[in-house]
């Protein structure tokens, strides 16, 4: 059982069933259900992915995701005292972007085994607390969750 951490795209990837990636998205979801796996995320990857139903003027859309996030099959992680200090630092020893840092930090800070993204910029690092940083690459997706 692992804690997998997934960065916006991948829910606004799955939300929107995009062709190119919501196979590989589905493909995991399912191999992560199968292996009792918990999802996580940060409570800022649900403001981000409500901007494109914002955008839209689509409150059935706000609504659709605000359940979507609701439910019990995502931990929805906090920002808290001590996410700002993994932010910080994180953000001083890497440059990333400030919406970047605030994912690696929530992850770091909730210690998640695996972090999931589709930045390749992100592929590069390494986080403390995060053992793992991997992208939306079938191949190594389906070593790391059989």
């Amino acid at each position: 059982m692992s804690r997998i951490y997934w960065d916006s795209m991948v829910f606004i990837y799955a939300i929107e069933k995009n062709p190119a990636y919501f196979p590989i998205v589905k493909m995991v979801h399912e191999a992560m259900k199968r292996r009792g796996d918990t999802l996580c995320t940060s409570i800022f990857t649900v403001g981000e992915v409500l901007v494109g139903p914002r955008k839209l003027g689509s409150q059935s859309g706000v609504d659709r995701i605000r359940n979507y996030f609701a439910g019990d099959s995502i931990s929805i992680l906090p920002f808290t005292f001590e996410t700002a200090e993994q932010f910080a630092l994180i953000r001083s020893w890497t440059g990333t972007s400030p919406s970047d840092a605030i994912h690696l930090a929530a992850a770091a800070e909730a210690h998640v085994d695996v972090f999931l993204t589709n930045d390749m910029n992100l592929l590069r690092l390494r986080i403390p607390g995060i053992p793992l940083i991997a992208g939306l690459d079938p191949a190594l997706l389906k070593k790391i969750l059989p």
